[in-house]
């Protein structure tokens, strides 16, 4: 099945998911918190990975091993920072600057793993973060105070923590997927239930639940699901480092939806900015002999 198309399918149904998913995220930012769509993508994702769990048979892991907290809190970081940016962002810029996580992979296998970055790696991570920085110039610059910044940091340490967590997900490879799924996302809804409860910020506002906003939110949580079951799908039968490259194509997916329905303006800075990250981020996936499976 290695040279079959369908694991490359599945990845791009999983992609155009997932960009649906942060576009509708996007849509919800001047209708409700953050936290309440983030609680709306968990919830249902903890449903559904109990349920798969279950079925599977499969045994549920809790307290041990500790690297499984360790992966479960970076990904929650992750998924809290990300659904932080895309209300306050174009979502193919958010999803550009998360993309980076290979480039942190590579770099934290050194302490973590003890394998220096070769000099490809050290020239592909300066690439890297040279692509990010021309992406946000243009928020920056447009910016008439610096918490606008804000966004794009979060959406810079989303990367950081999934490269944390796929580090993590490395080192439990003799425990079943769907279990380290559901433990993720039991700990990722205990996190995003918290940061709900919190205090108010200044200029802080209601949510309302009318039909319109109730609808999008399940479509969050529905999208998010069917995107990470397509791309788990797509990584257990084809080659996984191949498949992680077309799982770029969720900035592509992303980009489009910018275009069409928000209309945000295609500068020619930001689609340098934009290929100086996918293109360094593609040559390490394909560099991996194994490629980390999860996301948000």
């Amino acid at each position: 099945m290695n040279n079959s198309i369908s694991p490359y399918l599945w990845m791009l149904s999983g992609s155009v998911a997932l960009a649906t998913m942060g576009t509708l995220t996007h849509a919800l930012g001047s209708r409700c918190e953050w936290q309440v769509v983030a609680l709306a993508r968990t919830s249902l994702a903890l449903v559904f990975a109990v349920g798969l769990t279950h079925a599977a048979g499969a045994r549920f892991v809790v307290l041990r091993p500790p690297t499984m907290w360790v992966r479960s809190i970076a990904g929650s970081v992750s998924l809290v920072c990300t659904f932080y940016a895309l209300p306050r962002m174009p979502v193919a810029d958010v999803f550009t600057i998360t993309s980076v996580f290979p480039l942190w992979v590579a770099l934290l296998s050194w302490p973590l793993l003890g394998k220096a970055p070769s000099g490809g790696v050290w020239l592909a991570i300066v690439v890297g973060i040279t692509g990010v920085v021309l992406v946000e110039q243009p928020h920056l610059a447009a910016a008439d105070h610096p918490a606008a910044a804000a966004p794009a940091i979060a959406a810079l340490i989303a990367s950081f923590t999934t490269a944390i967590a796929m580090l993590g997900i490395h080192r439990l490879q003799g425990i079943d997927p769907r279990a380290i799924v559901a433990h993720f996302s039991a700990v990722a809804l205990v996190v995003v239930t918290v940061l709900l409860m919190l205090p108010a910020d200044e200029g802080h506002f209601a949510s309302r639940f009318d039909p319109a906003t109730t609808a999008m939110l399940f479509g969050v949580g529905v999208c998010a699901t069917t995107g990470q079951l397509l791309l788990t799908k797509a990584f257990a039968s084809g080659p996984p480092a191949k498949v992680s490259v077309v799982a770029l194509s969720q900035v592509v997916f992303a980009m489009f939806y910018d275009l069409l329905v928000w209309q945000y303006p295609f500068r020619p800075i930001t689609a340098v900015g934009i290929l100086l990250v996918l293109a360094p981020t593609a040559w390490l996936l394909l560099r991996q002999p194994r490629a980390a499976r999860g996301g948000v």
